[in-house]
This record gives structure tokens, sequence and C-alpha cells, in this order.
């Protein structure tokens, strides 16, 4: 992570000019020097000019679905900064495994070879962690340190301003989000976390995938093409 990538975040213009009071926020600047003083000690995923990459590839005007994490993966070449998804010729993580495998068995796609997302990401899917970054190797270690209020103001937001979009809660920790969505303007499809601990318990079979696209379809919108490499 470089520092100038912490203190002047590149991060899309359509979601600049909607989030510049929480840059400007003490919170957020108290996040920032927090970084900064990882940074000096710690190794910390994902490198810098990503943290921002699921604004970074889905400009606000083009958000329709929103899939929400908790916080990157914390191992060696995995974070991209979009949720769930790994760098090209990284190994899928477990959860991402079980992603495909629901893929599989509710649109008959085949299994993808690779775990980058970016090509749902570019078709309007934001790809949002709660907490945008991780130190190596512990897992929840940027949590409770302002990266939730911040991405909770984007959720906030995208339910003010725009209107049909489709929230995907995956896990406890993601329906938590529930209450900042404005429930008559949007549609919310929840289902067990896909991690191997409770996938079986309601994530396999959710169907979230065809789900989206008929929603998506009723509103006039393109359907969102899930064909991964």
């Amino acid at each position: 992570m470089t520092t100038s990538a912490v203190l002047h975040p590149k991060i899309d213009k359509s979601w600049e000019i909607r989030l510049q009071d929480q840059f400007r926020s003490p919170y957020f600047l108290e996040l920032k020097q927090f970084l900064l003083e990882e940074k000096k000690k710690s190794i910390v995923y994902p490198p810098g000019p990503l943290i921002f990459s699921a604004f970074n590839h889905t400009a606000f005007n083009r958000v329709k679905v929103v899939l929400l994490g908790q916080d990157p993966y914390h191992g060696p070449g995995q974070a991209n900064g979009l949720c769930f998804s790994v760098s090209t010729g990284t190994k899928a993580p477990p959860s991402l495994v079980n992603i495909f495998k629901e893929l599989h068995n509710d649109t008959s796609l085949p299994v993808p070879q690779s775990g980058n997302l970016e090509s749902w990401a570019g078709q309007g899917v934001l790809l949002l962690n709660s907490t945008l970054t991780v130190r190596k190797d512990e897992p929840g270690s940027h949590q409770h340190r302002g990266w939730e209020t911040f991405t909770d103001s984007v959720i906030k937001k995208l339910s003010e301003e725009k209107k049909g979009l489709v929230f995907l809660l995956w896990g406890r920790f993601a329906q938590s989000k529930e209450v900042l969505i404005d429930q008559r303007k949007h549609f919310i499809l929840k289902a067990a976390h896909p991690s191997p601990f409770s996938a079986y318990n309601g994530f396999f079979g959710c169907r979230h995938f065809s789900k989206t696209n008929e929603i998506l379809k009723h509103q006039g919108q393109n359907e969102v093409d899930w064909t991964l490499q």
C-alpha cells in the first residue's frame, strides 16, 4: 500500500462526488492514519491501488446489483478489492468455490476456471466488502476502524438515490445491513453464507443468479451475463 493511495483515494468520479463528505470526516482521517501506521509494521491487503476497486469497476450510475461481503481475503495474492473475488491465477477460496457450484447448478453455466469477478463488476454488480482492508493472515483485523461507517454510507447512498437495485445478502453479517436499504424501492435476496460451514444450510439452492436476472428483466434492464472464463 502506498502512502498516496491512502491519503488520496483513487476512486471513480461518480463516487467521489457523492462520498467526498465521508473522505473529509474525522473518522476517515483517523482511518487513514491507522492504515499508514499499519503499513509500517504489517503487510496489508489488497494493495493500495486496489482498495477502491469495487467503485472503480462499477460506476455509481451503472450499479444494478449489490453483493455484500465482510472483509478481504487475507492470503498473499488473493484480495483484489472486489468481494469474494481473487486475482487472476489465484486458486479460488472455499466460499468462492461454493458460489461457483451454485452458479452452475442454478444456470447450467460451466464452473469458472478463474476466480476473478471483474466481468460481473463491469456489468453493474457492485462487489462491496464492508471492510476494505485487512492485515496479512489476520481475518477481521481492520474491522471497527472506520471502514464500516464508510461502506454503510455507500449502501445508504445507493438506497436513497437509486431505484430497483437487487441486494444479495449472504449470511448474517450481510443481512445485518438490511436496515440500511429502503425495501419499498429495492429488492433483497437473502441466503446463508457460501462458506463451507453454512452453504448447505441455505446457500445451495438459493438460485440467486437466475432470480436476480428475473428481477432485472422484469424492470426492463439488461440481465447479468454470469459467465466467467
